[in-house]
């Protein structure tokens, strides 16, 4: 068999060539950054360096970046800050939505999903009808807030985070984005977006699993999920994974630099789900006119389970996904295509195709080779029955 193709970046991205030979340097820096001599200062440098790149890559200052072990404590750092009320859009990450309505009962009095349009963005004028309701009722909450995912990561859909700051604003909501998905493939300005929290993931973005960041806007307080020591200025206690955050500083340097590699995504991008539907009737391709990602496609082929179809493509050599990869390998159905009340038959066959920073036109070419095959079958079955 040739060489695999792999296709699922949005689960997690190889291992960047800079990112293994930076992680290799630094397992030689043995000192505890908390440390006051030489051993503990070269440690805590590295740590400063990768800090300043990440920031670079977020449009934030180093001082707000949160070294975490990855994106959902980030995200549940968030949500269990003690808000009294908590609005999520019902495509959020499930290290979101879980965590927002396990805090119902305990700090928060209640946990609103926002409703997604057929084209797979947030609907801004739920979140504003519900606002407004409240502050009308007088039932408004005294500490609210709204998570909004920048780009979701089964559909490519890119959300309008700065509408929704402009609405939660007005009622004094905080404002929390899920910036995994985004960062690395489309431009990331935490300063421009007003944002209270971020949440960054290094794994994403060809970095080493097992760390990520929460950006927190100077002035904003979250309580850690971990307590112990003063690390990360008291913000998250723990000695600092020195290799995994160096990696992750090496990995967004990268992923900046890669952003100029966008065009070249979306045009292969654009020609895989070109072809890919044409060849049938029974192809269809989610959310192709808003804003998307330029590296993700969602396509389906009505009457055939995506599961099978995710195992004839790893047959074939080519690696995708049936939706999130965060369910043990189970491939289940996807609260996000629920949520824009796509059609059941066609929520059960749909895979994800997420390209990145080695992604080759050869690439898409076997892609669509092993396609072609799977379509003629599936079309040859559908003709006998």
């Amino acid at each position: 068999m040739s060489e695999r193709v792999y296709l699922d970046y949005n689960a997690t991205a190889p291992l960047r060539p800079e990112v293994r030979a930076a992680m290799t340097d630094a397992f030689s820096v043995f000192g505890n950054p908390s440390s006051v001599h030489e051993e503990g200062r070269k440690a805590r440098a590295a740590v400063e360096r990768a800090r300043a790149q990440v920031a670079a890559l977020a449009g934030c200052e180093p001082g707000e970046v949160v070294f975490t072990s990855g994106a959902s404590e980030a995200n549940q750092t968030v949500m269990n800050a003690g808000w009294d009320f908590i609005a999520v859009s019902a495509m959020e990450h499930e290290s979101v939505l879980s965590a927002a309505h396990k805090t119902v009962g305990q700090r928060c009095d209640r946990v609103n999903e926002i409703p997604a349009f057929m084209d797979g963005q947030v609907a801004c004028p739920e979140f504003e009808r519900t606002r407004d309701g409240y502050a009308r009722t007088g039932s408004g909450f005294s500490n609210p807030l709204v998570s909004v995912q920048m780009a979701n990561g089964e559909t490519g859909v890119v959300q309008p985070v700065d509408r929704i700051v402009e609405i939660a604003f007005e009622q004094g909501y905080c404002v929390h984005t899920d910036a995994v998905q985004a960062a690395g493939r489309i431009p990331v300005d935490f300063a421009e977006l007003n944002v209270d929290f971020m949440s960054l993931s290094a794994h994403k973005i060809g970095g080493p699993k097992g760390v990520g960041a929460l950006i927190v806007r100077r002035g904003r307080k979250v309580p850690s999920l971990m307590h112990g020591g003063g690390q990360e200025t008291g913000r998250r206690a723990g000695t600092e994974n020195v290799p995994g955050i160096v990696g992750f500083g090496a990995a967004a340097e990268c992923a900046l630099r890669d952003l100029d590699r966008s065009d070249e995504l979306r045009r292969m991008r654009d020609r895989l789900e070109h072809e890919a539907s044409a060849m049938s009737g029974t192809v269809n391709v989610f959310s192709a006119t808003p804003d998307r990602l330029p590296n993700t496609s969602a396509i389906a082929l009505s009457g055939s389970k995506a599961e099978t179809l995710v195992i004839a493509l790893d047959l074939a050599g080519i690696a995708v996904s049936a939706g999130s990869a965060c369910s043990s390998g189970k491939v289940s159905r996807s609260h996000v295509l629920e949520a824009v009340n796509a059609p059941p038959e066609l929520i059960d066959s749909t895979i994800r195709v997420s390209m990145g920073w080695d992604t080759q036109v050869s690439d898409v070419d076997r892609f669509l080779d092993a396609w072609a095959d799977i379509v003629k079958q599936h079309d040859e079955r559908r003709d006998v029955a």
